[in-house]
């Protein structure tokens, strides 16, 4: 693998993805691709306050702006992508998807509100929490919703944050506001060759179509 990275701050979290373009927070089809994977041993998070590593760190990665965060990768799990790689991917994801009733309820909501959370989906759909994480889920794979922002939780007299977070879920386009930069004159078959290309380079060539594919599937 060409990629070596030190992740062990939230400087170099950014650092990687920006330089990497799109990356899977977890362990993916391709071996070494992934932020977990890319972090030093002893800070990757296991749910203690003083080792929150990435799980933390990715809140500050997306306040600074011009990242993407979601579950828009490997079927639908949680990744990271610059603007010009996620705009590709949206290009892909939009040309082949629509949003189900579920769906259109929740953009509808965005679009009034500006955001919405799993709990506001909860009362919005009449769901449980499951089903609510599973119709966000689905317009992030489809590239409608992205994490705009994550607010961390304190907890008790003592206001101790252990992880607990709460993300507001919006459209990519109010989160890049310049509408001009979400756009590609690539057609979607050319915005995927152009991923997987990229995602080949990164690994230097040693990770195959089908794997790529997987990652970006």
């Amino acid at each position: 693998m060409v990629l070596n990275y030190q992740i062990s701050s939230p400087e170099t979290m950014e650092r990687a993805i920006c330089e990497l373009g799109i990356v899977p927070f977890f362990t993916s089809a391709i071996p070494g691709y992934s932020i977990k994977e890319l972090t030093q041993p002893g800070f990757w998070f296991d749910g203690e306050e003083d080792s929150l590593g990435p799980w933390d760190w990715k809140i500050d990665c997306l306040q600074n702006g011009g990242i993407a965060y979601g579950k828009f990768l490997c079927g639908g799990k949680a990744a990271f992508a610059t603007v010009p790689f996620y705009r590709e991917l949206m290009n892909v994801r939009r040309a082949t998807t629509t949003p189900d009733k579920n769906g259109e309820r929740i953009m509808e909501y965005i679009e009034k509100q500006g955001s919405i959370t799993i709990k506001e989906v909860r009362a919005l759909l009449g769901v449980k929490k499951g089903q609510a994480d599973a119709a966000i889920g689905k317009l992030m794979q489809q590239c409608r919703v992205v994490t705009g922002a994550i607010e961390r939780v304190y907890r008790g007299p003592e206001q101790v944050y252990n992880g607990w977070q709460v993300s507001y879920f919006c459209t990519p386009e109010s989160l890049f506001e310049d509408f001009t930069t979400l756009h590609t004159d690539r057609t979607p078959e050319e915005s995927l060759d152009f991923l997987v290309d990229q995602i080949t380079k990164l690994t230097d060539a040693t990770a195959s179509r089908k794997q790529v594919l997987k990652v970006l599937k």
